[in-house]
């Protein structure tokens, strides 16, 4: 694992990159409501996506003065546009072609490297929807989505763009989002190979006993049927 300092903007995020040897793609984390980098649940999909062969880039999309601010007044983790915004960039940042791309923006902490192959994005909750609008936005720069327990509904006005083969994993007992879910799926092009997929049995943070190892799964495989050198 190799800590990073991310370039979005006028602020830089803190992560960290997990790259296996002949890794057949980058999937970029972004968490959900009050989470980060940090978050147990998405760094056991990680780990799992990592023993499939794909590396991985868990990240904080806000800084720690802002998540101390948010801690108060939950705002800046429900601003889609400042985070599908920040998200972007990471990806500009992952996907440089050549190491002169990046050298601009690296420093002693964060070294230039290669090209790192298709980019794929794991979205959780209020992540999903910046993901997806991040998707929309950059159709050429990303290769698939996998939402867990998102929220497409604050991705609403960018669906229709969302060119990204797109998976919807929703717990089977996550009512509420199911809905939201099967609603955003009717908006997202149906030639794009999308799919919903419930996770029996699970809620929405996905405690139950298999129900990450089952998001895991299904995720390794969507990935390995979309990110494509």
């Amino acid at each position: 694992m190799t800590s990073v300092h991310l370039p979005a903007g006028d602020v830089r995020l803190e992560g960290d990159l997990v790259e296996p040897a002949g890794a057949r793609g980058v999937v970029v984390f972004a968490h959900g409501s009050g989470s980060g980098r940090h978050s147990p649940r998405n760094r056991r999909v990680a780990a799992a996506l990592n023993a499939h062969g794909f590396g991985t880039l868990l990240f904080d999309l806000l800084t720690a003065e802002e998540e101390e601010s948010d801690r108060c007044s939950a705002r800046l983790r429900f601003d889609v546009p400042l985070l599908a915004g920040r998200l972007g960039r990471v990806v500009s940042w992952v996907r440089a072609e050549e190491t002169a791309n990046v050298a601009n923006v690296a420093n002693a902490d964060n070294p230039p490297g290669p090209a790192r192959g298709p980019v794929g994005l794991f979205g959780a909750s209020t992540g999903a929807a910046a993901a997806l609008v991040a998707a929309a936005a950059a159709p050429d720069d990303v290769a698939a989505v996998v939402s867990r327990g998102g929220r497409p509904d604050l991705a609403a006005h960018a669906l229709e763009e969302v060119r990204a083969p797109t998976l919807l994993l929703v717990g089977g007992r996550d009512l509420e989002v199911l809905s939201l879910n099967e609603r955003a799926l009717e908006r997202l092009d149906p030639a794009g190979g999308h799919a919903l997929a419930l996770v029996p049995g699970a809620g929405h943070l996905f405690e139950e006993p298999g129900a990450l190892e089952e998001v895991a799964r299904r995720s390794a495989e969507w990935f390995t049927a979309n990110l494509r050198k």
